[in-house]
């Protein structure tokens, strides 16, 4: 009688240690695990390479043409390069209107500071630009150009802080492309049109807000 009450007293024990331990395990093990768990969405794991892949610029046209308005025998546009008329003129300038050519370049937009026509167009190679130093430039290159009198923008732009790019953040996973100046910019009133958008927020419950006249309304 009294082995039997030895014995139910030791598998009494028994069953509250392997419950204590079950419960112990429970509360280290993830302990354990914390270097292995992140919260957050879990995504399929993709293949990273040791070396970065390569950022891309994209460039504008190494060399400009300009639609003569013509057409060719399967009709076509026939286009000219700059260097075509303007060799065989005297250069001016003072030019920075477009309303002032009468042949070509009507109805062209110009808004760029005091710069005149030939402050980056070079007058001596029309296929080619003007830096400040009197260097020709490749039309490609023309962020050089720009960044000689933006060098705020080119600056944040070199951070990668200002122009649109595609691609992946993490070059180990994939290339990168970057925008040039002249994708969002037109060169000759490159002043970025101001946006509003589509649907602004909705203010708060009691919020005033304006009207488009300017009085506060509810």
């Amino acid at each position: 009688m009294a082995s039997a009450s030895r014995l139910g007293k030791w598998t009494f024990f028994g069953v509250i240690g392997v419950i204590a331990a079950w419960f112990v395990g429970a509360l280290v093990f993830p302990l354990f695990q914390s270097d292995k768990v992140r919260p957050g969405r879990e995504f399929a794991p993709r293949p990273v390479n040791n070396e970065p892949h390569p950022v891309s610029i994209r460039l504008p046209d190494s060399k400009p043409w300009i639609d003569s308005g013509k057409k060719d025998a399967k009709g076509h546009p026939v286009m000219v390069s700059c260097a075509t008329c303007h060799d065989t003129r005297d250069p001016d300038f003072a030019t920075n209107d477009a309303s002032k050519l009468d042949e070509f370049h009507q109805g062209l937009k110009y808004a760029h500071g005091s710069q005149t026509c030939l402050s980056c167009h070079n007058a001596n190679d029309y296929n080619t630009f003007k830096k400040a130093d009197g260097q020709p430039l490749e039309f490609s290159q023309s962020m050089q150009l720009c960044a000689q009198c933006h060098g705020p923008q080119y600056r944040d732009y070199q951070n990668g802080s200002h122009g649109g790019m595609t691609g992946h953040w993490d070059l180990k996973q994939g290339p990168r492309e970057r925008n040039h100046c002249t994708d969002c910019h037109d060169p000759h009133h490159p002043a970025y049109p101001q946006v509003m958008p589509v649907f602004p927020p909705k203010p708060v419950i009691g919020e005033a807000i304006l009207a488009p006249h300017g009085s506060p309304h509810h």
